[in-house]
């Protein structure tokens, strides 16, 4: 991973020598992403943050308890004012939204659709924190959909928002080298940390009246539907780069998986960890056929090559790494 410096983009330090009014800010997001965000924002002398929304608690893990959202879990440690409305459909939860006067709202991975009315709320403007470079990805998996397509580059962009989804004018955008083995898991995070940065550079120009907002080009937007649990299956007669691709951008969440049957005949389901794709050549078996561990990673045939994982988790069991795999269920124990 590699920031690079996008056209337009002034750097940390520019932005950072300005003597800043603090701007009043409502911050709206939900998951780590936005966290991350919020963080940054309670650090910069630029903004005063008056309040927080984020979605209502909601019962997960095993025990189906109640737990905060990262955000909510930020906003408390810093005694600011959470607000958790299920939409915003009722005019009360606007007025009490009005009631903060926030001049500007910065939204995050929210969750939650914002109508016109809420978006009229700031007297300067809301600002939105997206991870691609708009207009390419519009929509909820900008990440992963710039992986799965084998994307070298993604990044962050600061829009106004608007009625549309995503198609608000650009204010800041910085972009980011995705490297050959990242996966969504490892963008995610130095996507969440130059989000907050360039959200405090949004602000920072903002305040002094010194920027520009850029309207996106339609002809050239592309959309990031939302991801689904049945796009980690692995077809493994596609080429061994596809498979990398789709593993690392399935990765942490849903998880890259297939079903993989053992001498026995019984079908067992094993998701697989990013891994790389391997030099060798094709061998002249099934694709989705388990070689066996290749210095340290288990080995498995595509329509084109060999494609080695360093760990794989059978359905129901906890994950294993390639020597205990091949010992284990292909009892080749070296």
């Amino acid at each position: 991973m590699e920031e690079i410096a996008a056209s337009g983009v002034s750097s940390k330090e520019e932005w950072g020598a300005v003597e800043l009014k603090p701007l009043r800010v409502v911050f709206m997001g939900t998951p780590d992403f936005a966290a991350e965000a919020l963080g940054l924002l309670l650090n910069f002398e630029g903004a005063e943050v008056v309040g927080v929304y984020t979605q209502p608690d909601r019962p997960c893990g095993r025990g189906r308890q109640c737990r905060p959202s990262p955000v909510k879990a930020v906003a408390l440690e810093h005694g600011l004012p959470v607000f958790q409305p299920v939409n915003f459909k009722d005019p009360a939860t606007v007025a009490e939204l009005a009631a903060l006067r926030p001049e500007v709202l910065v939204v995050a991975a929210y969750g939650l659709i914002l109508p016109q009315a809420a978006l009229d709320v700031p007297s300067l403007m809301p600002l939105n924190i997206h991870a691609s470079l708009l207009p390419r990805y519009r929509g909820a998996a900008p990440i992963q959909r710039s992986i799965e397509n084998g994307d070298v580059v993604t990044g962050i962009s600061i829009m106004k928002m608007e009625a549309g989804l995503d198609t608000g004018p650009v204010m800041v955008q910085r972009a980011l080298r995705i490297g050959h083995n990242d996966h969504a898991g490892t963008i995610h995070d130095e996507l969440a940390k130059l989000g907050g940065i360039c959200i405090c550079e949004a602000l920072a120009r903002l305040q002094t009246g010194a920027y520009e907002l850029l309207e996106q080009d339609d002809a050239l937007a592309t959309y990031a539907k939302k991801l689904e649990k049945q796009e980690g299956e692995i077809d493994w007669n596609r080429s061994s780069q596809a498979i990398h691709n789709q593993v690392r951008a399935m990765y942490p969440w849903p998880g890259a998986f297939f079903d993989w049957t053992n001498a026995d005949g019984k079908v067992i389901r094993l998701n697989v960890a990013p891994g790389e794709v391997s030099p060798e050549a094709a061998p002249k078996v099934a694709p989705g056929t388990i070689l066996g561990e290749r210095d340290g990673r288990l080995a498995i045939t595509a329509a084109d090559g060999v494609y080695l994982t360093p760990e794989v988790k059978p359905q129901g069991k906890k994950a294993m790494d390639a020597t205990a795999f091949t010992c284990g269920y292909l009892k080749e124990c070296k």
